[in-house]
């Protein structure tokens, strides 16, 4: 399925987006990450962070692709999901990670405290250092 196909869905709806808007959306990744690895937070802190950096990127494809998430239920699922979608085949692994992880993150939110180890946490925070270098590298060819 295409972009547009979810959006006939009604699982996308259009967004026209702006260098104001996207700037904003990734000095929120850069505020994750630097809150995710800030000395003494436990490991589902560094994990919420860094998920929340990672989704902001997705978001931020989603966004210049000129689509958002359309409200209601299961926009983090269908914003990882449009990740090879807009990057390609060879993002498949990254949205399936990332998929996993919110799974993770959903039950240190709201379950229970120790989800996620601190190795976990650490990997995350790894993976969404090199998502944003691929999503900066990816704006800047569109022009960002």
């Amino acid at each position: 399925m295409s972009l547009s196909d979810w959006a006939k869905n009604d699982w996308l709806k259009t967004h026209k987006t702006s260098a104001e808007e996207i700037k904003g959306l990734l000095s929120i990744v850069v505020r994750e990450l630097e809150d995710g690895q800030l000395q003494g937070i436990s490991s589902d802190g560094k994990f919420s962070h860094a998920y929340r950096a990672a989704l902001t990127l997705a978001t931020v494809l989603l966004y210049v692709s000129g689509y958002a998430p359309a409200r209601g239920q299961s926009h983090h699922h269908r914003t990882i999901e449009t990740i090879p979608m807009i990057l390609g085949d060879g993002a498949k692994d990254d949205a399936q990670y990332l998929q996993n992880c919110r799974a993770k993150r959903n039950a240190a939110e709201y379950d229970a405290a120790n989800e996620a180890s601190e190795v976990e946490a650490d990997e995350l925070v790894d993976f969404a250092k090199e998502f944003e270098k691929t999503v900066r590298a990816w704006l800047k060819k569109k022009g960002y």
